[in-house]
């Protein structure tokens, strides 16, 4: 919806920019009027035959009228209504990368989401083991009940995790299909997993400065500034003379076909120059407003330069430490996921006891579920880069 108003916004636009260009230009109208006239006979009538009080007249005519833009308040005027036309083209592909990156965030959410999911389902399939094992072991006299329902206490924890995971799921599923313009319920078209998604081969450490001149909202905070300079330059202008020059010419008879007849057609010439003497301060309020609106533009440009830069500054220290926190992540899943392993044989074999059991269990499944996190927010940080740079998610 917010791209279909950005398009609707451009094109609108545009066509306003196109129309103030037309105002600018000579204008040319064509007209014919039919009268149909009975005038007193104590009046003279404007004919040859002086007794005649009843008559029609027609009249045709071609208009032609050309303003002459001497100090550019018709060219600013131009310029102006084309740096909105550029504001609005800017703002809607900062609406298509935002609609792209928003769409990514979400399908790389709704995976991660997807793997805790599986993550806690194991969890729980590997607790419910664990239980039974217990259980077993406590018929046959060699664990008391206190281990079996402590062991059922991590079970029911872990279980009461999975319902909130997926409703976030879902609620993913039907925030990719509100961006695909789809009702939320509808099929989901095939989504990547976790281990489907990669990161891009090279991502920098640093980037050029000029990079920022490249996004959407900077362009559009510079169109915007022309825009303003160039309404001051109108309001300025409108100060000074303006001069236009018209003309027309036709023919008028009581017939039709004598319009054009000798001694019928007539012409016009009409050149005028106006300058404005006295208007109660308005003309010079409207220059101090122009400039103070280009003030505030500048100011804008200014502000959304700066935001970019701690946009990209953001997006770059998010990408060294996220790199980091995966690593940790993944040695930590690694190591409790051999640690778990190896208690649990020792447990079956009576080396250790259940709290030694309950105490890897716990941490392999938080381990587990803080590398697919890590995951996520790596990947989730590199759509950020893309976007911050002002470039469509997977440009090169």
């Amino acid at each position: 919806e917010d791209l279909a108003t950005a398009e609707a916004n451009l094109r609108q636009a545009r066509e306003q920019a196109s129309a103030t260009a037309g105002a600018q230009g000579p204008k040319v109208d064509a007209g014919y009027q039919a009268e149909r006239t009975r005038i007193s006979g104590a009046l003279s009538p404007p004919l040859a035959d002086n007794v005649s009080y009843l008559y029609t007249l027609h009249t045709a005519q071609v208009t032609v009228a050309y303003p002459l833009d001497l100090f550019g308040a018709g060219r600013n005027a131009v310029r102006s209504a084309r740096a909105a036309a550029d504001v609005a083209g800017q703002r809607l592909e900062a609406a298509r990368i935002a609609a792209v990156a928003n769409l990514v965030v979400a399908a790389i959410q709704h995976a991660a989401l997807d793997a805790q999911v599986a993550a806690t389902e194991k969890a729980i399939a590997d607790n419910r083991a664990l239980v039974a094992m217990l259980e077993r072991r406590r018929a046959l006299g060699d664990v008391g009940l206190a281990e079996v329902t402590a062991q059922q206490t991590v079970l029911a924890n872990v279980e009461a995790t999975l319902p909130a995971l997926e409703r976030q799921r879902d609620h993913q599923a039907g925030l990719i299909l509100s961006l695909l313009g789809r009702p939320a319920g509808s099929p989901l078209p095939a989504l990547p997993g976790m281990e489907e998604l990669r990161l891009p081969a090279d991502l920098p450490l640093s980037l050029p400065s000029d990079i920022v001149a490249h996004r959407p909202d900077v362009r559009a905070a510079e169109a915007q500034m022309r825009g303003a300079a160039a309404d001051v330059g109108a309001a300025i202008a409108a100060r000074l003379p303006a001069i236009t020059l018209s003309g027309n010419a036709g023919g008028s008879a009581t017939r039709f076909l004598d319009m054009f007849a000798s001694g019928n057609p007539f012409f016009a010439l009409i050149g005028g120059v106006t300058q404005p003497i006295f208007h109660s301060g308005e003309l010079r309020h409207r220059q101090r407003a122009a400039e103070a609106a280009l003030a505030a533009a500048k100011a804008q440009y200014r502000a959304a330069a700066l935001q970019a830069f701690l946009d990209v500054d953001d997006a770059l220290s998010g990408l060294r430490t996220d790199a980091a926190a995966l690593d940790a992540a993944t040695r930590a899943d690694d190591a409790a996921g051999r640690t778990l392993a190896m208690t649990r044989r020792q447990m079956e074999l009576g080396a250790v006891g259940t709290l030694a059991l309950l105490n890897a269990s716990s941490a392999a499944s938080q381990a587990s579920v803080q590398r697919i996190q890590a995951t996520a927010a790596r990947l989730t940080d590199t759509v950020a880069l893309f976007q911050a740079c002002g470039t469509p998610v997977g440009a090169r």
